[in-house]
């Protein structure tokens, strides 16, 4: 396949490889100051798949601890290629947050002094009007917090909401939420986090340079890059999703948008089990090509790795693969990787 425009074609690299309790591990936590990158040095601004709390045995309520930093930072896009990113705690997607089905999320959100914009959160997960919108919405230097129970089980979508919000989500601020049911997920060997972007800039493809946002291709819906976790090639390398084989794999997917609805896919594999729309009440669906995420939702897959080699994740809407994706591959090597984690 050419190299072209998107940053879509990653890959598996499957060896085939109410005072609800004390508070629990952090979700995110705020970080020091620190530099937030220039287009000479950009930050690498791609959350790894790996990079999400892991599954535990456990039983009762929690009250679960989020901090969120809203930081607009220059990171890389591709190859060559800057970008301004607007993001919770420096990486696109945001922290990857998991709790249980009656569990206390507290959230703190705090918007650095040196923003060039107001931001908040909005919790898909959150029942409520705006869903913590109003209560996070925070000018340049200030820090809002709220509170919600988590009372439905599933994979939820969470964003900034200040207008206009396509804006914001398009530079990179969206995060998933897992609300597991009381008795936790059915246990696998691996876990990842995925979540598929667009990115609007106002010169095509393959420009060098710093890039800058088109407001103009986002009210057309005219994205240069569809993404997998914030950046061209995202998933390739050190950042590439390994597996053993025989291992049962669990990838949390999610669509950040703001527009445009993937078809998710692993070329090479057929999903063991689908927990459609992110619906984690519902039977899951078995034996699955190809599942439909729309933009502000999500979906979890099970697989299982049988045949040693390379697999490829892609949105198969090929008609953007044919006219501009990069390719991102992950390798699931089949020796030398840790033993199960959690």
């Amino acid at each position: 396949m050419t190299r072209t425009n998107f940053g879509l074609l990653n890959a598996l690299t499957i060896l085939a490889v109410c005072a609800l309790g004390a508070p629990a591990f952090a979700n995110g936590s705020h970080q020091h100051p620190a530099a937030n990158g220039t287009p000479n040095a950009p930050l690498d601004v791609v959350r790894q798949a790996t990079d999400l709390p892991p599954s535990e045995e456990r039983s009762g309520n929690r009250t679960i601890k989020v901090m969120l930093d809203t930081v607009e930072v220059t990171g890389r896009l591709a190859d060559g290629a800057t970008y301004q990113y607007w993001t919770f705690n420096r990486k696109v997607p945001g922290p990857f947050i998991r709790a249980r089905v009656g569990d206390r999320v507290d959230v703190e959100l705090m918007n650095m002094k040196d923003s060039s914009e107001r931001h908040s959160v909005d919790f898909h997960a959150a029942t409520g009007p705006g869903g913590g919108v109003v209560a996070t919405d925070a000018a340049p230097g200030e820090t809002k917090t709220f509170s919600f129970q988590a009372t439905k089980p599933g994979l939820y979508v969470y964003y900034c909401e200040v207008p206009m919000a396509a804006h914001h989500i398009a530079n990179g601020m969206y995060g998933l939420i897992l609300v597991e049911p009381e008795t936790g997920m059915p246990p696998v060997d691996r876990e990842f986090y995925v979540m598929q972007g667009e990115i609007y800039t106002s010169k095509p493809f393959g420009t060098k340079g710093n890039q800058v946002e088109s407001v103009e291709k986002l009210l057309d819906e005219r994205p240069e890059y569809y993404v997998f976790n914030g950046a061209a090639n995202a998933l390739t390398g050190t950042n590439a999703l390994t597996a053993k084989v025989g291992e049962k794999v669990r990838i949390y997917f999610g669509v950040g948008g703001p527009n445009k609805t993937s078809s998710f896919h692993v070329i090479g594999e057929v999903f063991d089990r689908v927990y459609q729309l992110g619906s984690l009440d519902s039977p899951p669906l078995t034996d699955v090509q190809t599942v439909t995420v729309p933009p502000g939702g999500a979906t979890v897959v099970d697989l299982t790795m049988d045949v040693p080699g390379e697999y490829t994740l892609v949105d198969h809407a090929l008609s953007r693969a044919a006219l501009a994706w990069s390719q991102s591959l992950s390798f699931w090597e089949k020796r030398n990787l840790p033993d199960r984690k959690g």
